[in-house]
């Protein structure tokens, strides 16, 4: 199965092993919950789905790496303890808990999850001290003396033998308690990944031209030569930082990452033209409509006489740029609803201490026999208490760690807005609660407006991309290639669903007719190989 499977698969597993009855208990007994092994080539993303699978469940994790640990670390020291056996005295050796299952504990008191996942990767690459240790693990939910708690999946992770010499083979006792997942690298599954993580254009289109240089393994010992999915994301982040900077690409750099020397030198070569491509092809003006209708004409022209790799670049660059535009809306839209929540939020609090001191200022002007005040607005001092204690809660989840970074980025950028709304307010001489709520809400509005204006700038470009590719070269495999990726996009897909209008629902039956010829091609070739 490929690594999209292999995530479905563990979240249904840890949904079926923390399903619970009427009366509490688990309607899988742990007993009867076999651990998940997930076996597969090095770098194919296996500790990643662990964590998007975690995440995606709403349960904790801890994860190790087994092959740091000594014998001591994973079972606990031995101590001497003393029991009385039939009347009579023994000394017994017990030993304490594993700095593993401590974590586990660590886990659930810091997040006050109950449940989670022990991931172990590179099970089967252990010493000969270590091994019962873990085959003990994996067939009794146990370290040592003791046991995993109820309510947290056991998950493993090891590479074949064929990828590491270290490589331990598990025997049939072992797999007979274990739930198998074989892992195989897949590129399409990949670029689904990597088009919402932000991996480079140069890096995509270079694998929809060779998918087979996507994972790579030759030769043996020293002489081995291999390329994963893990190089190909490290040198996208490497490359991007690069380019900011202005420092040259060499293909040295790229064969640091990528350690197969036909592979790097290929992609090198490859990088080298996407660049210029970026010069040659006035992509950002096509996209935003600043490019008039000559330059359009010249670089359809030039395109249609272009190699396959430069329309498979110049596709790429379009690509690249819509995404852009799609990712900014939607970080404006999750900020936008970041402010929402907390101006609604402080509304709520204020509303509440502004009911609680009314409340107790009528009681002590009865007990004096005074009027009963009207109320008032409080003070500005309020509002800056209110954002203190939203930053001082974000720093408690950031060192709870259970918080992603996107989260605290978002909520960073958020509580920075409305300090500088709360200067700008008391800048302007409000003093007052509802003077700061309207200089909120003020800022919610033009967050608002900005959202819209870039919703309107990424449909604008999908749909002028599409434009072009059209006109360029009619209906290809570069606007196949195109269609296909915004269809696999969740950015793309949200605005394709608030937006049925747009030029992508008149080149959907193409995609779908592209579709079935290509599974029809895979079967096919499947069926002459078997023959």
């Amino acid at each position: 199965m490929n690594i999209k499977e292999a995530k479905e698969e563990i979240i249904h597993t840890v949904q079926a092993y923390t399903a619970k009855d009427g009366e509490g208990h688990y309607r899988i007994p742990p007993r009867r919950q076999r651990p998940l092994l997930l076996m597969g080539p090095p770098g194919v993303g296996k500790t990643a789905v662990m964590e998007q699978a975690a995440a995606e469940c709403g349960v904790g994790l801890v994860a190790y790496t087994i092959t740091h640990h000594t014998r001591q670390s994973a079972v606990g020291l031995p101590l001497v303890e003393k029991k009385v056996y039939g009347g009579r005295e023994y000394t017994v050796t017990e030993y304490t808990m594993s700095e593993i299952l401590a974590s586990v504990y660590e886990q659930m008191e810091r997040t006050g999850k109950r449940e989670g996942i022990l991931f172990i990767d590179e099970i089967n690459c252990v010493s000969e001290t270590l091994a019962p240790t873990m085959l003990q693990f994996l067939q009794c939910k146990t370290f040592g003396s003791h046991r995993v708690p109820e309510g947290w999946v056991i998950a493993a992770a090891g590479n074949p033998g064929e990828y590491n010499r270290s490589a331990r083979e598990l025997d049939m006792a072992t797999l007979d308690r274990v739930r198998c997942l074989n892992i195989e690298a897949d590129v399409g599954v990949w670029r689904e990944y990597a088009v919402q993580a932000g991996v480079h254009g140069a890096v995509l289109a270079y694998l929809e031209s060779r998918p087979g240089d996507f994972y790579r393994v030759e030769g043996e010992g020293p002489e081995r030569q291999f390329v994963t999915a893990r190089g190909w994301e490290d040198l996208s982040d490497l490359l991007k930082e690069y380019e900011r900077l202005e420092i040259p690409v060499t293909e040295a750099v790229v064969g640091e990452y990528l350690a197969c020397a036909a592979v790097a030198e290929g992609f090198a070569a490859f990088y080298r033209l996407y660049r210029k491509y970026r010069e040659a092809y006035p992509a950002e003006g096509i996209l935003d409509g600043t490019a008039g209708a000559e330059a359009r004409a010249r670089a359809a022209a030039r395109l249609r006489e272009a190699p396959a790799e430069e329309r498979l670049g110049v596709t790429q660059l379009l690509l690249d740029g819509i995404h852009r535009r799609l990712d900014t809306w939607r970080r404006e839209e999750a900020d936008t609803e970041f402010l929402e929540r907390k101006i609604g939020v402080l509304k709520g609090w204020q509303a509440g201490a502004a009911g609680s001191r009314t409340e107790a200022a009528g009681c002590q002007a009865r007990a004096s026999g005074s009027r009963e005040p009207s109320g008032g607005t409080p003070p500005d001092a309020r509002v800056a208490d209110f954002l203190e204690k939203q930053e001082q809660a974000l720093e408690v989840r950031r060192q709870k760690q259970v918080v992603s970074l996107e989260e605290e980025r978002q909520e960073e950028r958020g509580l920075r807005r409305l300090r500088q709304a709360e200067e700008a307010a008391k800048k302007a001489g409000a003093r007052d609660f509802p003077a700061h709520v309207q200089a909120f809400e003020e800022l919610l509005g033009r967050r608002r407006e900005d959202g819209a204006r870039q919703e309107a700038a990424a449909g604008a470009a999908l749909d002028r991309a599409l434009a072009f590719l059209s006109e360029a070269l009619g209906e290809g495999q570069e606007l196949f290639w195109l269609l296909a990726d915004l269809t696999r996009s969740p950015d793309a897909g949200r605005y394709l669903r608030k937006h049925p209008e747009s030029r992508y629902f008149a080149y959907r039956p193409l995609l779908l007719v592209q579709e079935q010829e290509e599974r029809l091609r895979r079967e096919l070739g499947r069926g002459t190989s078997e023959a």
